[in-house]
């Protein structure tokens, strides 16, 4: 069965199954006590940390080992920010980071903390110069990861590591989608990534921090880790997921080389295969096993359900496969469709026959699931009323759109057409249908009804 998600997590590597079953008879013993065993244990611990800073591009006592990458990316941000609190209390973050940095953000804005959020562009993008402008005085620390967990897009490190540099604030990477494929390019300050993104084993992340950076790590005092992660470290998880980072690395230009080949496939075939698709992500500085395309008039968890029935494992951040509702903030952040969000992240070793057998079952899979939701024929015939109103309360995504799509045709050019909906996912989806289908979307206003009315002119 292909598995396609590796983004969320990757299958064990060999080398790490391999590591962590030798560590289990080796390394069970405390690193930090002077016998036979505590020593071994220690030597282990040493070279795990050596190969995994070598491979961040830091020195062995710049870098921790935390139970994960959350964790890594919680302890950077809160040290990082109360090490500077004379500085300011400003933190500065892009739309589109992970939730772990986003609920540390809002943790800190709570805590009565000043946040900035740095918009992105419809590739997901930031731009240096938008973010270099945002961080203003009083700013105690920058994040920016440096490619998107959801759609695959790089963000331009080095440039806002300088600006960064220029202004004298910190910058925190998240690198957990890219360390696998290389090191992090630019004068960062501090890093956080995740073992299980690579094919190390969950369990394990790693917080690297320059020297020169003032940083208090928050909590109880504790004895481990430099006192940035407390606890017993889980030292076979640790030996693993080194040993695989290495591993991985060594195979990084070749297999991302031929990774980038099938997506570049994926990326072009879908939408010749499959009607009112739209493909998002800069095409060009992304990651190479990633590639996130949204299908208009789909219901994205029935959509995954039926994949997954042909045997493919994807993800997606459509609001209907999502417990709130509310469409991915990557998505809503960039402004494209989120309905019949599909994202394909290839693990190592996938192959083309995989890949084949996924486009020429993914188009049957969208029809009918357009055809259950009795998604509209394109049509463009000359309409009557200059007017119609969509009455889609209490419909969710894509309801709303499907019905818009089915009455445009009804009005003439000029014409309008009015949707009311209260699913949070219609102000993100209609306007990118509207582009889409060149339509123009006129705005959004309160609904007496509740909800909002969303104003659609036909122009096409």
């Amino acid at each position: 069965m292909p598995y396609f998600d590796a983004a969320s997590s990757a299958p064990l590597h060999p080398v790490a199954r391999q590591a962590l079953l030798a560590s289990l008879d080796e390394g069970w013993a405390d690193p930090a006590r002077l016998y036979r065993e505590g020593r071994r244990a220690r030597m282990l611990l040493d070279a795990a940390r050596e190969a995994a800073a070598e491979a961040v591009g830091c020195r062995p006592d710049e870098l921790v080992f935390t139970p994960s990458g959350t964790r890594a990316v919680h302890s950077g941000i809160s040290g990082a920010l109360a090490g500077r609190r004379r500085v300011g209390t400003r933190l500065v973050v892009s739309a589109v980071e992970h939730s772990s940095v986003l609920h540390a953000a809002e943790a800190h804005a709570a805590a009565g903390g000043s946040l900035t959020e740095v918009p992105v562009g419809r590739s997901g993008a930031v731009e240096a110069a938008a973010f270099a402008a945002a961080l203003e005085p009083g700013t105690a620390l920058a994040c920016l990861q440096s490619a998107n967990h959801e759609v695959g897009t790089a963000q331009p490190v080095a440039e806002v590591a300088e600006a960064c540099g220029a202004a004298g604030v910190p910058l925190l990477v998240d690198a957990a989608q890219s360390l696998g494929w290389g090191p992090v390019e630019g004068a960062w300050s501090l890093l956080a990534a995740s073992a299980h993104k690579w094919g190390g084993p969950a369990g394990v992340g790693l917080l690297a921090v320059r020297k020169g950076v003032r940083f208090s790590p928050q909590g109880p005092a504790d004895e481990r880790e430099s006192g940035r992660a407390a606890g017993f470290e889980n030292l076979p998880a640790i030996v693993a997921a080194a040993a695989s980072l290495r591993a991985v690395r060594a195979e990084a230009e070749a297999e991302g080389a031929r990774l980038r080949g099938l997506v570049d496939r994926i990326r072009g075939r879908v939408p010749e295969l499959v009607p009112d698709v739209e493909v998002v992500g800069d095409p060009v500085r992304r990651l190479p096993h990633l590639v996130t395309f949204s299908c208009l008039y789909v219901d994205g968890e029935t959509l995954l359900h039926e994949l997954d029935r042909e045997g493919f494992s994807v993800s997606s951040g459509s609001s209907c496969t999502s417990s709130t509702l509310t469409p991915s903030h990557v998505l809503r952040a960039m402004g494209v469709l989120s309905e019949g969000n599909v994202r394909v992240s290839l693990p190592t070793g996938t192959s083309e026959e995989d890949v084949d057998r996924f486009l020429a079952v993914l188009p049957g899979v969208v029809a009918q699931v357009r055809e259950r939701l009795g998604a509209p024929e394109a049509t463009t015939e000359p309409g009557g009323s200059g007017s119609l109103v969509v009455d889609a309360l209490g419909k969710r995504c894509p309801i709303p759109v499907i019905e818009l799509a089915k009455v445009i045709g009804d009005v003439p050019v000029g014409g309008t057409v009015t949707v009311l909906a209260d699913d949070e996912a219609a102000r993100l989806d209609i306007p990118a249908w509207c582009e889409m289908r060149g339509q123009e979307y006129v705005g959004e206003e309160p609904s007496p009804r509740g909800g909002s009315a969303y104003v659609v002119r036909r122009v096409a």
